[in-house]
């Protein structure tokens, strides 16, 4: 099973001191934490993607590929590809040179965001969504398993003999997950494919978690990938830890209070209880990750949000040396209790491309 973090890239001001970090500080610190990542022995970094303020993270594989020079085997991925007001010819082209420049250490998560305006910002239409999920993915996968594309239809301009540069490394495209939070057109598409359905339950309670991932699973089984139990599933999860608990409470409250999404909004007690967010000690973030198992089966990837709403660098690494050395270690060895053998584990570039080369021995 693999963990990690995802940033959504906020520049947001701290509510006990009234600074807000600039933009550059804020970029070089997800960079940071990124590093420190993989120093505590995490498996995965995604960044998220958005073209609006207080946000910073536009360039998703620029940030990326300056990580990649970085690090060593940090798996680099995205909590959101927009996939429906990106270009999928650029999407094709940036993330397989992204592929080639961190050898295959790169995944991606489509996903249609959360941010209502960028859709003209774009030249797209928001009512057009789904539609637009779901025709761009198509053609995205089409361009990184052709090698000529002709193509036509409703949201570009045609494709005649177009072939996308850099191929995938290896010819093996980048893994794709999923993201979708609400809506079923979205866990469709990714069974219809085989491919990862991550939900970020973050903002949701189990029940609503638990219907979109058995709708997945049975519909991943329906399209003859497999059992449902071998669907590819990912989770996120949001987390702040000290060593007392009530520290942890009185530390975090003032950033939950005044955090840009869900801030002014339910009580930090009612967050917690009806959502995966966690504030206290490594031991709780531990039982109650493991209980995320018990409505959504057993999953692949497991994505913590740590440096959100004003958090300063130190505090979003320290509790990175927890997550590392307290947390992730036990929901190793955990989650692996019980896991029936034949529930894969999540795809990864060398895992693709030995599947590809053990076909190719026996076509």
């Amino acid at each position: 099973m693999q963990f990690g973090i995802f940033t959504v890239g906020d520049v947001t001001p701290d509510p006990t001191t009234g600074r807000t970090p600039t933009e550059a500080e804020r970029i070089k610190a997800m960079v940071a934490i990124a590093q420190k990542a993989e120093e505590v022995g995490l498996d995965v970094f995604a960044t998220g993607e958005h073209h609006n303020p207080p946000f910073v993270p536009s360039s998703p594989t620029t940030m990326l590929g300056y990580i990649a020079a970085r690090t060593r085997k940090l798996i680099l991925s995205t909590s959101t590809t927009l996939i429906t007001t990106n270009d999928p010819v650029k999407i094709a082209e940036d993330f397989a040179m992204l592929q080639h420049l961190a050898d295959g250490r790169v995944d991606l998560m489509m996903g249609r965001g959360n941010t209502g305006p960028v859709y003209p910002w774009f030249g797209k239409d928001i009512r057009e969504g789904i539609n637009l999920a779901i025709e761009n993915y198509a053609l995205l996968r089409r361009l990184w398993r052709e090698d000529v594309v002709d193509w036509e239809g409703t949201f570009r301009t045609p494709l005649q003999g177009f072939t996308s540069t850099p191929r995938p490394l290896d010819d093996v495209p980048p893994f794709v997950w999923h993201g979708s939070i609400r809506s079923p057109e979205i866990a469709e598409q990714a069974a219809f494919y085989g491919d990862g359905f991550f939900h970020n339950n973050i903002f949701w309670p189990a029940d609503h978690t638990r219907r979109m991932v058995e709708l997945y699973r049975a519909r991943y089984a329906h399209y003859g990938h497999g059992t449902p139990e071998q669907a590819i599933v990912g989770l996120g999860g949001q987390v702040f830890m000290r060593r007392n608990s009530q520290d942890a409470v009185r530390e975090f409250r003032p950033y939950f209070d005044n955090a840009p999404v869900y801030g002014h909004g339910p009580s930090l007690e009612d967050f917690t209880d009806q959502t995966p967010l966690t504030v206290g000690t490594p031991e709780q973030v531990v039982e109650k990750t493991l209980k995320f198992r018990e409505y959504a089966g057993d999953y692949q990837r497991q994505l913590f949000l740590l440096d959100h709403a004003g958090l300063p660098l130190k505090t979003v690494l320290e509790q990175l040396d927890l997550l590392g050395e307290e947390v992730v270690p036990v929901l190793r060895k955990e989650f692996a209790v019980g896991r029936p053998a034949d529930v894969p584990d999540a795809p990864t570039h060398r895992s693709l491309l030995a599947h590809k080369e053990a076909k190719e021995v026996v076509a």
